[in-house]
């Protein structure tokens, strides 16, 4: 088969597109056709060698993914070849014509979403519910804030968020971000480049403050976010490039949060509690990915120069 392989950390140049064997799945595991790959920001920084994760190297990079199961293990029961399935993490990695997976990392996907939105599902939509129900305890009835809210785990976010019956005010830099925010559910979607942007957001709660803020870019906004917040508010750090000062009386006044979450850190228990919602979301028709842009698996360094520039709408997969 065909896959991406890293030989050496560093820019997007060491992503190549190199033969490799192709995997056979031992007692527990399976191995799916690959139809499209989903990129992550934090591939970057896995790639780059600044992430907490490095793998032995050669490595071939990409958690996510969707296709088609083509042979199972010893004791595999969930799945059988033929099915269709979005993949939540890999044994082998993603970017490749095929993946090797733990049973437990592939999911049933809906024959209403096509591969590439399956390959949309996995990181963004896991992050986005961890942090809304697993980690901030969002409830009915209240207020969120999502800064990004187009890119991938944003437009998750609103989604999950507004069928969960939460009140949603997206942030986007970009007039196309900002129409797909609202396409998806958003309530209110603002320009968070506008100097009025956070008068805005207590305008529309009447000043009491949200009640919930998803945090993109944390070293830009945490201390920004500590002043939109009502009382008991959180804010869950999901993104975060730098250092900020911040004062802690902003959050003492208000018997706020702010809480950390890295999709790494959920336990197999979380993890299959958010894919069962995840799977029936994608059944229902509640969550429809977004996809941004379909690049060839050959150009996965033109994939990791985009995923992480500014303005970037859904997500971007690679094709193998």
């Amino acid at each position: 088969m065909k896959a991406i392989q890293v030989h050496e950390f560093g820019g997007p140049e060491v992503l190549k597109l190199e033969e490799a064997p192709d995997p056979t799945p031992g007692p527990g595991q399976v191995v799916v056709q690959i139809h499209a790959a989903g990129v992550n920001p934090v591939d970057t920084y896995v790639r780059a060698g600044r992430h907490a994760v490095r793998p032995p190297l050669p490595y071939t990079p990409g958690m996510d993914a969707a296709g088609v199961i083509e042979s199972v293990g010893e004791g595999v029961a969930r799945v059988k070849p033929g099915d269709r399935v979005y993949v939540a993490g890999t044994i082998s990695g993603a970017y490749a014509e095929k993946a090797l997976c733990a049973e437990t990392q592939v999911h049933a996907l809906a024959e209403r979403v096509s591969f590439e939105q399956g390959a949309a599902v996995g990181v963004p939509y896991a992050t986005a519910y961890r942090g809304l129900f697993q980690r901030a305890n969002a409830k009915p009835g209240e207020v969120v804030l999502i800064h990004g809210a187009s890119g991938g785990v944003g437009i998750a976010a609103v989604q999950l968020a507004r069928a969960a019956g939460l009140t949603v005010i997206g942030t986007g830099g970009t007039e196309k971000g900002r129409r797909v925010a609202a396409e998806q559910g958003a309530h209110h979607v603002l320009d968070h480049h506008s100097v009025d942007y956070l008068d805005q957001i207590k305008s529309l709660t009447s000043g009491r403050g949200v009640d919930l803020i998803l945090e993109m870019l944390a070293n830009v906004n945490l201390a920004k976010d500590l002043g939109l917040l009502a009382k008991q508010g959180r804010v869950v750090v999901i993104g975060n490039r730098g250092t900020i000062e911040i004062d802690p009386r902003a959050a003492m006044g208000k018997d706020a949060s702010i809480v950390g979450m890295s999709l790494f850190n959920a336990s197999p228990a979380e993890l299959a509690s958010v894919h069962a919602a995840l799977v029936a979301g994608l059944e229902n028709g509640t969550l429809r990915p977004v996809v941004g842009q379909k690049i060839p698996l050959a150009e996965a360094a033109r994939a990791h120069e985009a995923v992480i520039e500014p303005g970037a709408y859904g997500k971007i997969v690679l094709m193998p």
